[in-house]
């Protein structure tokens, strides 16, 4: 099966096969070619360029795209989209002025969506799932990393990671599973930290690494939550059993984290919505990407990722959408790319890297998403017609996709 793309108004994110992700100043560089074509092989890009040079062939499909842009899916490393129910209640609290400290003081946040959880057959959580998974793929993702973590029992933790695996086996979005039972500690486990720790690697490692459900181990590493010491102790775990650690660290408070992240070769430090010299030193070549969270930010009303000193540090920097039922129910990658440019004062170019390169690094899929590269997957998005790529962000709150492709198929 041959798809020829032609006409298209701009190739956006060429790259060799050596790139894997880009940091500092190359991230304002999105190489791109005006006038192009592209040729997918089953489900492989095969060939592009311009169209001056394109091939004169037989294909199964031609899809002409005057005046539109094409670019590589966006590659969302950060969610949670496997719950039960919603938190819409706290939204409410929030606007009416209690924090996010105070909602989970009175059993809400992340206890909430563990109760409701593990109240829910696994059916009907993948029944809930599969629908915010169908929603994101029409809005331009083509990768998606889906955490655990609203289980906090065996059980729970178990039945989230083999939803997860269903949607990976049952849609044509690439899907990495990462093991969260270290997201808060449950209520009988409130003055026994150790206790619940020892569960996580004592009774959920083993039965996850034995069915093969999870590629990351995460933890919240935050102060009330997860302390540096603890988190080394679930990251070294994870190592025992072949699972990097990609943590959530740095978003209220910064206690050192980001280095111990760091010195136990972690993939990537999430949130970072705070962040001292001390941190970005200490991410500093290191192959520990970072990743910011904006829509997180916007919704709830905290400080944004301090993307521009980060970058101006040479750092390497990637976006996801956060999306999860209490802080970020949206995992709508173009408004994350908008709020980047808007909020974080990240340029087009920087956030759409972003997004896609640096996205599939911070989930390990460098070799087959991330970018317009032969031999990749092809995961692709065409706009509308549109004046220029920087319509993207610009119009932010319009939907600008005219046809997503998954594994060379159209989506319909």
């Amino acid at each position: 099966m041959q798809t020829l793309i032609i006409n298209i108004k701009e190739l956006l994110q060429v790259r060799e096969t050596n790139i894997d992700k880009v940091s500092g100043s190359e991230m304002a560089i999105l190489p791109s070619i005006k006038n192009a074509f592209l040729l997918i092989e089953n489900d492989t890009i095969v060939a592009f360029g311009s169209m001056h040079d394109c091939p004169k062939i037989n294909v199964d499909k031609t899809i002409d795209a005057t005046g539109k842009i094409v670019l590589p899916s966006w590659c969302d490393s950060h969610t949670h989209i496997v719950y039960a129910g919603n938190r819409e209640q706290e939204f409410v609290d929030r606007i009416n002025g209690l924090s996010y400290e105070e909602i989970a003081n009175r059993g809400g946040g992340i206890l909430n969506s563990a109760k409701k959880l593990n109240e829910t057959s696994e059916e009907e959580i993948y029944n809930q799932s599969k629908k915010r998974l169908e929603e994101v793929i029409q809005q331009g993702s083509g990768a998606v990393e889906i955490k655990s973590g609203y289980g906090l029992t065996v059980d729970g933790e178990l039945k989230m990671l083999r939803v997860i695996k269903k949607l990976a086996q049952n849609y044509p979005i690439a899907i990495k599973a990462t093991f969260l039972g270290a997201h808060a500690f449950p209520i009988e486990y409130k003055e026994n930290h150790s206790g619940y720790i020892d569960l996580i690697i004592d009774e959920m490692l083993p039965q996850i690494a034995e069915e093969k459900l999870a590629d990351y181990i995460d933890a919240f590493l935050e102060t009330g939550y997860f302390s540096v010491e603890e988190t080394e102790r679930i990251m070294e775990a994870g190592k025992k059993y072949g699972l990097p650690s990609k943590i959530h660290v740095n978003q209220f408070t910064a206690i050192n984290g980001i280095a111990a992240c760091v010195k136990h070769n972690a993939l990537s430090v999430d949130h970072l919505e705070i962040i001292t010299d001390e941190d970005i030193e200490a991410l500093k070549n290191t192959e520990t990407i970072a990743v910011a969270l904006p829509s997180c930010s916007y919704f709830i009303s905290i400080p944004y990722t301090p993307a521009r000193k980060m970058i101006s540090a040479g750092l390497p920097l990637a976006l996801a959408s956060d999306f999860n039922p209490g802080t970020t129910p949206s995992g709508n990658m173009n408004f994350v790319v908008a709020t980047a440019c808007i909020k974080m004062k990240m340029t087009p170019e920087e956030a759409i890297n972003a997004a896609t390169i640096n996205g599939a690094y911070a989930m390990g899929l460098s070799k087959t998403h991330g970018s317009i590269t032969i031999g990749k997957t092809a995961n692709l998005i065409i706009t509308k017609p549109v004046n220029s790529y920087y319509e993207l962000p610009y119009a932010f709150g319009s939907n600008l996709i005219e046809q997503v492709i998954l594994r060379g198929k159209v989506i319909a």
